[in-house]
């Protein structure tokens, strides 16, 4: 299989579609755009990266964007992955929300949610912590990405029963039923907790009614520069009801005169 070039041109025409529309800045990654699309484009009879480009611009479904994005960004998760952040949400957040809200409306957001562990962990956390004194609460959390693809993936809830091993055994036993021998399911009451939509986090204002008390949105944010991740995590800061919190990935980080969040600790920023 002979190897399709890239010419600087087509390089910079994916890199500033990507980065224009959906903050994901690849510049330095001219290696990884070639090396994860050049199958790609030989399956699919293109003869160079412009073919592809034009391609991608001109389908009005929005497949073959979603299909690069796919292809040139990693949807790597897993059950409570950075579990700090779980305790201080448990210990914390949930107490202090669940004294203060007179609403009894808990809103959630988890932004770039890949393929559903980390919103259903967190409805996990949530069940458990009412137990069965809900009491008229309603903790539906919104869950988005980019990327239809792993958004039905979450919808559908289904995961290798191995990738379940992380969770304590009440749990694997309580919210996930056997699919078949190698896969297991979330049960559909905690399923019908979660909203998936797609969403980009590029749009300049966020169409929410109401402010979030909660929002996660860890390690989507390595792929953006210094001005986009700024710019959302102001976006954010607006959208966060007062008291609230914003979760980050370690990964990531956000220097301390540069938001109007306070630091709580590492990875954990609230809204005073």
């Amino acid at each position: 299989m002979d190897t399709i070039n890239i010419t600087d041109q087509e390089f910079w025409q994916i890199v500033n579609l990507l980065k224009d529309s959906y903050g994901i800045n690849l510049s330095q990654k001219k290696n990884l755009i070639v090396g994860r699309l050049q199958n790609h484009l030989h399956r699919s009879s293109f003869k160079s990266f412009s073919e592809y480009y034009e391609h991608v611009v001109s389908d009005k479904s929005g497949d073959a964007i979603t299909l690069l994005i796919n292809k040139l960004t990693t949807n790597y998760t897993y059950f409570l992955r950075e579990n700090e952040h779980f305790d201080y949400y448990v210990k914390t957040v949930l107490p202090y929300i669940t004294s203060t809200e007179k609403s009894k409306d808990m809103r959630t957001w988890s932004a770039g949610c890949s393929s559903g562990e980390e919103p259903y962990t967190i409805a996990m956390f949530i069940d458990e912590y009412f137990a069965a004194g809900k009491n008229g609460w309603d903790t539906k959390i919104l869950a988005t990405d980019i990327s239809e693809r792993v958004l039905s993936l979450a919808a559908e809830g289904v995961y290798l029963t191995e990738s379940t091993e992380p969770l304590k055994p009440a749990w694997r036993k309580g919210y996930f039923n056997m699919k078949d021998s190698e896969n297991s399911q979330i049960v559909d009451r905690l399923r019908k907790e979660i909203v998936f939509r797609r969403f980009n986090l590029m749009e300049r204002e966020f169409p929410f009614k109401k402010k979030f008390h909660i929002i996660w949105c860890r390690n989507v944010m390595i792929y953006f520069d210094s001005k986009t991740k700024h710019d959302l995590i102001e976006r954010f800061y607006d959208a966060t009801e007062p008291g609230g919190y914003l979760f980050i990935g370690h990964s990531e980080s956000i220097a301390r005169g540069d938001t109007r969040y306070h630091y709580v600790q590492p990875a954990i920023y609230r809204k005073e």
